[in-house]
């Protein structure tokens, strides 16, 4: 299922991971194990945010996907499911017996 993985960084943990310079390497392991469809890079709220669009096969890979963030960054991480345009399409027809 295609997810958006919100996650938010805490201020203060951030700012050291970038001061040690381990906040890219952090950032970097953490999409290779995602393998994301897209992942976008701003500020929601004055906090540094990411918007991660990746595909979960299984509810277990909730703890390998968000531990990264919460243990090394103290950052708030937020799953929703989500569709692209052909998703959307599909469950339209499906609403109307297609």
């Amino acid at each position: 299922m295609r997810m958006l993985l919100k996650v938010q960084l805490d201020t203060p943990t951030a700012n050291d991971a970038i001061t040690n310079g381990t906040l890219p390497k952090t950032i970097e392991n953490a999409l290779a194990n995602l393998r994301p469809e897209a992942a976008y890079f701003t500020t929601q709220d004055g906090i540094r945010t990411a918007f991660i669009f990746f595909d979960m096969q299984d509810p277990s890979q909730m703890p390998k996907t968000g531990e990264p963030f919460f243990l090394e960054l103290g950052a708030k991480v937020q799953y929703t499911p989500v569709m692209n345009v052909e998703d959307l399409r599909k469950g339209l027809a499906a609403l109307n017996g297609g």
